[in-house]
């Protein structure tokens, strides 16, 4: 009877778990808190928090990364053939599709961006910042910070394509620069700020060329053949 009233419990922690991620609370490619901190708020113990995580890291939710943690993989457990896809082609193909999706996302800030969203670009940016001692720091901040980008573009669209395409993007990113062994200089991070207060600045054309011209370069630096 114990044991079924256990796996009770860890089946609803883990739809729990599940619905948070969903609502964007961890995004797609975002480390998760460690167990000690996941169980207080699901008001469960360690174990059942461990058995949640296990749940949603076998349905393909969750990854668990040796040594380093574990970090949401997908929304839901459908394998699509965009999910196939996305594995299947070149990482300069992926980075060619968030040009497009990025380029026009903020062109859409620079228009529709609110007080809250250039709140949390800005903080994102400030957290990127501190990030840059560590390539896996550094990425997952960098891709937050481009999120809420796609966020303030209040395009549902682009903001799922962004997510579907998080987790290659930040694989090969941090590939990237742990073989670069240079995790963001300066002018790096000033092209960002650059975005940010173009966006704050409503100017769509400067925020879509600062943009375009940082994702051309970044594309580039990942392509072998250059």
């Amino acid at each position: 009877m114990t044991a079924i009233r256990r796996t009770s419990l860890a089946d609803q922690a883990a739809e729990l778990l599940l619905a948070r991620i969903q609502s964007g609370e961890w995004p797609i490619g975002t480390k998760l808190p460690g167990e000690t901190t996941l169980a207080p708020m699901f008001d469960v113990g360690r174990s059942t928090m461990r058995e949640a995580i296990r749940q949603l890291a076998g349905r393909g939710i969750l990854l668990t990364r040796q040594g380093s943690g574990v970090f949401v993989e997908a929304l839901d457990e459908a394998r699509t053939e965009w999910d196939r896809v996305l594995q299947r082609v070149h990482i300069t193909a992926v980075l060619e599709a968030r040009l497009a999706i990025e380029g026009e996302a903020a062109v859409l800030a620079a228009t529709r961006r609110t007080p809250t969203d250039l709140d949390t670009m800005r903080s994102s940016l400030d957290m990127r910042n501190t990030a840059r001692g560590d390539a896996v720091d550094l990425v997952n901040a960098d891709m937050a910070f481009h999120r809420s980008i796609v966020v303030a573009s209040h395009n549902e669209i682009l903001l799922g394509l962004f997510d579907s395409m998080a987790p290659r993007l930040r694989e090969a990113m941090i590939d990237m620069l742990r073989i670069a062994g240079s995790f963001g200089d300066d002018a790096d991070h000033d092209t960002h700020t650059d975005v940010v207060e173009a966006i704050a600045a409503h100017d769509a054309h400067r925020a879509h060329t600062l943009t375009r011209a940082h994702l051309l370069e970044l594309s580039e630096s990942m392509d072998p053949s250059t």
